[in-house]
C-alpha cells in the first residue's frame, strides 16, 4: 500500500482546528535537539548493490531444501507444488482481508468454503471453521468448547504424549478455568474412566510419531458423559481412517503440513473440526453456501461466534484472524493433490520412514522405540543427541530433533522425521553418518 501525504491545504486545516499556526508550534513540546537527530547513516546504495547485499546475507541462512533434513517436531518439510504459491499470490488473494461484506467479498468467501468442504472431507467432520492461528489453538480452543458443552464437568484428560508446547500453550489457555487436567498413558479407552469427565485427547499420532489404537475410545468417553477430541496429522489422514471414523466429537490438525512452508515458524494454520450438533460452540467463523432472490449460488458467513460480530459476553471465542491466506494455501493444495495425491505423499512418508528406522535400528548401539508410527520415530542413540545434531550440522545433516530440549532425562534420545521429500540417498547418508560418529565407543 503506497504513502500518501496529506497536502498542505490539509495541514494548515488540521493546524487551525487545533489553534495552531505552524508544525513547529505544533512540536514544541519536543526539545530541540531530540527533533531531527543525526543518524549517522552510511551513504545510500543503488539498487543493484543493495540486491548483492541482500542476496550475500540471505547466502548465509540454511534451509531445508539445501540440507540432509530429517527435522520434524511440529513442523514439517513437505512438498509444495509450485502451483500452490503461484495461485495463492494472485493479487485477489494477498490483498482480500476479513469477508465482512458478502457482496464484495465472494471470492474470498468461496475459497474459504471450499476449503471447509475438503477439511470436512478429509477429516471425516461435519463442520469445519475458517482456521484458527496454528495447531496449539486449535487443540486448547477445542478443550475449551468441550468444557462449555457441560459446564457442571470440569476434568480433561491429556496423552503424555502430546507435543510439550501444545501442553504449554493448553496450560496457559487453561489457567483461568475451573477445571482439573491430567495426563494419561497408554490407551484412550482404557483412560476414559472416571466422574466428571469434559474431555479427553488423543494425539493422532503424538509428538513421538506413534499411531495410538482408537478403538472404542469414543464410546468410552461418551459413557463419562464427555466429549472425544482427536489431534490428527493432515497428511496421515489420506492414508489411515478418519477421526470421524474413529468417532471423534472435535478434531483439531496443524495445517502448516498441507501446501503451507516452514516459513521460520510461521505463520501456521489451526484445523478445527466437529459435528453438527456441537456446530453453534465451534469458535470462529464459518462460510456456507446460499441462494438470493434470483436463485443465484453465493457464499456468506453463515456463523459468525465471535466478540467481533456479537456481543462480547456470547461471544465464544476471541479469535482474531481466520488465517486466510495460510488456508487458501491448504485448500489449494488439496485441490491439486486429489485423493490419490494425497494418499501417495502420505504412503511415502510411512514406507520411508520405516525403512529409516529399520536401518538405524541395524547400528550399533542404537535403537527405535517399538510401536506403529507415522513419519517421527524415536532413536536412542549410545551417546548425547545433542551432541551429535551439533557435530553432523558440519556435514548439512539435520538429524533430528534432540528430545533433551524437552525432556532432560532423555539426553540419548533423538526424534528422526522423514517425509516424502527424503530420498533413500537421503536416508542412506544419514545412517552411515550416525554409525560413523556412533562407532568410537558411544561417544559422539
Amino acid at each position: 500500500m503506497p504513502y500518501i501525504p496529506v497536502t498542505a491545504s490539509q495541514t494548515e486545516a488540521m493546524l487551525r482546528f487545533l489553534g495552531l499556526h505552524s508544525l513547529e508550534e505544533l512540536f514544541r513540546e519536543i526539545p530541540k535537539e531530540f527533533r531531527f537527530p543525526s543518524l549517522k547513516l552510511d551513504e545510500g546504495l543503488s539498487e543493484a548493490e543493495t540486491l548483492r547485499e541482500l542476496e550475500s546475507l540471505a547466502g548465509q541462512n540454511a534451509d531445508a531444501g539445501s540440507l540432509f533434513w530429517f527435522l520434524g517436531g511440529g513442523a514439517y518439510n513437505h512438498f509444495v507444488p509450485s502451483a500452490v504459491a503461484g495461485l495463492a499470490s494472485r493479487g485477489e488473494y494477498v490483498t482480500a482481508y476479513t469477508p465482512y461484506q458478502s457482496e464484495v467479498s465472494q471470492g474470498t468467501l468461496q475459497t474459504i468454503f471450499e476449503y471447509q468442504s475438503l477439511i470436512a472431507d478429509l477429516t471425516g467432520m461435519e463442520v469445519v471453521n475458517a482456521g484458527h492461528y496454528d495447531g496449539a489453538t486449535a487443540l486448547a480452543e477445542a478443550v475449551l468448547m468441550a468444557l462449555r458443552n457441560d459446564p457442571s464437568k470440569r476434568r480433561v484428560l491429556l496423552p503424555l504424549g502430546i507435543h510439550p508446547e501444545y501442553r504449554a500453550v493448553l496450560d496457559t489457555y487453561l489457567a483461568a478455568r475451573n477445571c482439573e487436567v491430567e495426563s494419561y498413558s497408554g490407551s484412550p479407552a482404557e483412560a476414559a474412566r472416571g466422574t466428571g469427565l469434559a474431555a479427553l485427547v488423543a494425539c493422532y499420532p503424538d509428538f513421538f510419531g506413534t499411531i495410538p489404537d482408537l478403538s472404542g475410545a469414543a464410546q468410552a468417553v461418551h459413557r463419562e458423559g464427555g466429549l472425544f477430541i482427536v489431534h490428527a496429522d493432515p497428511v496421515m489422514l489420506g492414508l489411515l481412517k478418519s477421526p470421524g471414523s474413529w468417532g471423534a466429537d472435535i478434531v483439531s490438525a496443524e495445517g502448516q503440513s498441507l501446501g503451507n512452508d516452514l516459513n521460520y515458524g510461521g505463520p501456521f494454520l489451526g484445523i478445527m473440526a466437529t459435528s453438527a450438533a456441537l456446530m453453534r460452540r465451534l469458535p470462529g467463523r464459518i462460510a456456507g453456501e446460499a441462494r438470493d432472490t434470483e436463485n443465484r449460488r453465493g457464499f456468506v458467513l453463515t456463523l459468525t461466534a465471535r466478540e467481533q460480530h456479537i456481543r462480547r459476553e456470547k461471544a465464544v471465542s476471541n479469535i482474531c484472524s481466520n488465517q486466510g491466506l495460510a488456508a487458501l494455501r491448504a485448500c489449494i493444495y488439496l485441490a491439486l493433490m486429489g485423493k490419490n495425491g494425497l494418499r501417495e505423499a502420505a504412503s511415502l512418508c510411512w514406507h520411508r520412514a520405516h525403512y529409516a528406522a529399520k536401518e538405524i535400528a541395524r547400528v550399533p548401539g542404537c535403537s527405535v522405540r517399538p510401536g506403529n508410527f507415522f513419519k517421527e520415530f524415536t532413536v536412542t542413540l549410545p551417546c548425547p543427541a545433542a551432541g551429535l545434531a551439533e557435530k553432523l550440522a558440519g556435514e548439512n545433516i539435520v538429524p533430528g530433533l534432540p528430545l533433551s530440549r524437552y525432556f532432560p532425562e532423555k539426553e540419548n534420545e533423538l526424534l528422526v522425521c522423514v517425509t516424502e521429500m527424503n530420498s533413500r540417498r537421503d536416508i542412506d547418508t544419514l545412517v552411515s553418518a550416525v554409525r560413523r560418529e556412533t562407532s568410537s565407543g558411544g561417544r559422539a
